[in-house]
């Protein structure tokens, strides 16, 4: 893990809430361990505190426990009796877990199309379709955080169909993955090739086009899952040499 100084701009008016980090800072700390993270570059054995993180970034143990807190959060670490580890995910659980989002995703859809009575919440789709059409027009840098404007379609999306127990379900199956799926968005091109995916599947469904919507819907989370556990297996395999 690489050390050096991170200085930071003091907040506005000089000041910072008592007991909070300068935002750059604990921002620039949790960068650069979420950086280390993805890339392998932290063993699964090594012991994360904040004495040690802030000796190795020569920073206050404040942006270290709010950059932890973050991670813990984003689902790449993990509370140990010594203070934090790097989760290490399970392939055969991924793919189990993969299985269960998929179940969840399509039952949304596919209970509009058995019941004419069922109509998705308009509102809500083109809320989100605008948002999508914005990132189309400028698209994003490949960034692990993508996952979370992912995770925010495919909530809207089965939100719209009006079961809040099906979408609970699948929010709760988007945490426990998140940790992998971040590895779905590190290429320009898989980016840009997820938003028109997302734009068509809600145009679909919009358009009353529901048996298309479902099939482009499959396409696209079966595509997602190749993807991850691909990259996956290589995430794993840089744990295991880092460790």
């Amino acid at each position: 893990m690489g050390t050096g100084t991170i200085d930071a701009p003091p907040g506005p008016g000089g000041h910072e809430p008592d007991g909070a980090a300068p935002a750059s800072l604990r921002d620039v700390v949790y960068r650069r361990l979420r950086d280390e993270i993805l890339n392998g570059r932290i063993s699964p054995r090594e012991r994360l505190t904040e004495p040690k993180l802030g000796k190795a970034f020569e920073v206050s143990r404040t942006p270290v426990r709010e950059a932890l807190a973050r991670l813990l959060s984003d689902g790449l670490i993990e509370r140990t009796d010594f203070g934090y580890a790097v989760v290490v995910p399970s392939l055969e659980g991924l793919r189990d877990l993969y299985e269960l989002r998929i179940t969840l995703e399509l039952r949304g859809i596919a209970r509009a199309i058995e019941n004419p009575q069922i109509r998705h919440d308009e509102a809500v789709l083109r809320a989100e379709l605008d948002s999508w059409y914005l990132l189309r027009a400028e698209p994003p840098v490949p960034d692990p955080s993508f996952v979370l404007l992912d995770e925010r379609f495919h909530t809207a999306l089965s939100r719209s169909s009006g079961n809040d127990q099906i979408t609970e379900a699948l929010v709760a199956v988007n945490q426990k993955i998140r940790s992998v799926r971040m590895h779905d968005f590190m290429e320009a091109e898989r980016i840009t090739s997820t938003i028109d995916e997302h734009i068509e599947i809600v145009e679909l469904v919009l358009a009353g086009q529901l048996p298309a919507a479902l099939t482009a819907l499959h396409k696209h989370v079966g595509e997602s899952i190749e993807v991850v556990m691909e990259r996956a297996t290589s995430a794993l395999s840089k744990m295991a040499l880092a460790g």
